[in-house]
């Protein structure tokens, strides 16, 4: 008699689910992995649309691109950025980049912030647009500081991006 293991096979999504949390070096060229290693991560979460999935990749490797861009993460030769991935409630699941702090380059600390221009300076812009498009795919996003003490300012930010699932996959809960 043959056992049949679903170890990989896709679970329900429920509330307080985490997957394990990925390191990746600092570097741009790392974001194909950050990309894939989500993908096979969101795999395993049973009914995910597939928009949905894509849409979190997406996010999520635009806020790595910020992070190795504006932070020590991609200053420092040892910089790391880190991926965490859970869902806060059965309904909503919430990818999240967390970069290294303050690049020494930089005068001030700044959160990441999208962008104001106008029709026409986004029409000139080269660059600025992944903050726009993870606040129209997203339900909610933001960033915060890695720990919330006014001495630490700029030790790191987590930047966030959260989407709820359809209603037919799972009987959400009362909104927050």
């Amino acid at each position: 008699m043959a056992i049949v293991s679903n170890i990989h096979a896709p679970t329900p999504p429920f509330a307080g689910r985490r997957w394990s949390s990925r390191a990746y070096p600092g570097e741009l060229a790392q974001t194909g992995w950050v990309r894939a290693d989500l993908a096979a991560d969101l795999h395993r979460l049973a009914g995910l649309p597939t928009e949905t999935s894509e849409n979190l990749v997406l996010c999520a490797s635009e806020m790595f691109s910020n992070a190795v861009d504006h932070s020590l993460s991609g200053e420092d030769v040892e910089g790391r950025v880190i991926r965490t991935l859970h869902m806060p409630t059965a309904c909503t699941i919430q990818v999240a980049i967390v970069d290294d702090g303050q690049r020494t380059d930089a005068v001030e600390f700044q959160a990441p912030q999208t962008p104001q221009h106008t029709i026409e300076e986004w029409e000139q812009a080269e660059r600025g647009r992944g903050l726009l498009l993870i606040g129209h795919l997203a339900t909610r996003w933001g960033t915060r500081s890695v720990l919330d003490f006014p001495f630490c300012h700029g030790l790191g930010t987590v930047s966030w991006a959260e989407f709820t699932l359809p209603e037919h996959t799972t009987p959400c809960e009362v909104a927050r």
